[in-house]
């Protein structure tokens, strides 16, 4: 049996303050770039471009909706931000009535976006508070769908809309749900066990999970639950990013 070869890492962009949340969209990586309140897209031959930039303090995570807007997730602010066409930022929802601080977000088929958050100050060394996630529907509407996730990170929905798949950071699982037509959530179950950590997820076109769970410099990406191990230079795979094989990546 021929032995798969391993993948290969290269420097595509660097000068980053804390790059976050990469998007495979329309032939081109998109990503926040935290420090500098930027969404930057970077092609495979390193041709970047700042698509925006967002006058709130950490835009934390990306996704768009079926309508090619972009949403931004404020999370210190507690704000969905949205991108019309004209390039302005507006606010898509308010989602301070349920959680101090927001981190990821997906958006299904629907329109239907997936924000998790919660109130534990993990920066400023609070306790320990799990996490929750909000639906936010095409028509703005906020509400509380699942709660009890140990430090909600990465989601992904599958293509068919039935799924959503969460990294529970501080429990070391990845955590699904089924989904139901009004967007609901329920079927709680464990999807895989990671057996440390866990960040950004994302989908490939086989539709296998790959997920960075990130310990002494090691990458352990799951694919369809099973574990391959790659080893990088710096400890740094915050999050999965689907370039061309992918279809959703947080």
């Amino acid at each position: 049996m021929k032995r798969k070869q391993e993948p290969t890492v290269h420097l595509l962009l660097s000068g980053l303050v804390i790059g976050e949340s990469p998007r495979w969209h329309e032939g081109r990586l998109w990503f926040s770039n935290w420090g500098a309140q930027e969404i930057i897209a970077v092609d495979v031959e390193g041709n970047s471009e700042v698509v925006t930039s967002v006058p709130t303090t950490i835009p934390f995570s990306i996704d768009w909706l079926p309508d090619g807007r972009l949403l931004v997730v404020s999370g210190p602010e507690a704000l969905l931000l949205r991108r019309e066409p004209d390039g302005s930022l507006v606010i898509h929802a308010d989602l301070s009535s349920l959680a101090r601080g927001w981190n990821e977000i997906v958006v299904d088929g629907r329109g239907n976006a997936y924000v998790n958050g919660s109130n534990f100050d993990f920066l400023g060394g609070g306790e320990f508070t799990p996490g929750i996630i909000a639906l936010v529907t095409p028509d703005g509407s906020v509400r509380q769908v699942a709660d009890g996730i140990a430090f909600p990170n990465g989601m992904t929905v599958t293509p068919d809309n039935s799924t959503l798949i969460v990294a529970e950071s501080f429990a070391s699982r990845l955590t699904a749900f089924d989904i139901a037509s009004d967007g609901s959530l329920s079927n709680r179950r464990v999807w895989a066990e990671l057996g440390q950590g866990g960040d950004g997820i994302c989908l490939d076109e086989e539709g296998a999970v790959w997920c960075s769970a990130t310990k002494d410099g090691n990458a352990s990406e799951k694919v369809d639950r099973c574990c391959r191990r790659s080893s990088l230079t710096a400890a740094a795979s915050l999050a999965c990013s689907g370039a061309k094989m992918g279809r959703r990546c947080s």
